[in-house]
């Protein structure tokens, strides 16, 4: 299963990571590697929460949360043309403050192909997501 990670150290609390990390309404004007972000449901943030994405250079996408552990984790879903995206996302404590690791991977059928020309992209966008929490983490943005 084709896939990549990145771990950053944050000078903030996890709490602060957290709150920042499942904001994805925020993220739009937050990370530069996202143009929207629609919630397609009400409440809180948990399994089974969706939302549409749109990235420059990649279609649309609806991600769906299969797994939270409250100020700690989760990981989200999305299904397209014969793959199966899922991205991690992971905020521990660690002595300078946070640990935040973002992982995504890939599977199905055109998997392969398809992680072939996005891998570069991929891996720059889950650094600059990562780059971009970490800012606002720190600077209570």
């Amino acid at each position: 299963m084709p896939g990549l990670q990145h771990a950053i150290t944050i000078a903030a609390p996890p709490e602060r990571v957290w709150e920042v990390l499942i904001d994805v309404e925020r993220w739009p004007e937050r990370i530069p590697t996202v143009d929207s972000v629609e919630r397609l449901d009400d409440g809180p943030f948990t399994v089974g929460s969706s939302a549409r994405l749109r990235q420059p250079k990649l279609p649309e996408a609806v991600w769906t949360v299969t797994e939270l552990t409250r100020g700690m984790s989760y990981t989200w879903e999305s299904k397209q043309a014969g793959a199966l995206s899922v991205a991690s996302h992971v905020v521990e404590s660690h002595p300078d403050g946070a640990r935040l690791t973002l992982a995504v991977s890939v599977s199905g059928p055109l998997s392969g192909l398809g992680w072939l020309f996005t891998k570069g992209l991929a891996r720059r966008y889950v650094e600059t997501e990562a780059a971009s929490i970490k800012s606002v983490a720190e600077t209570r943005g």
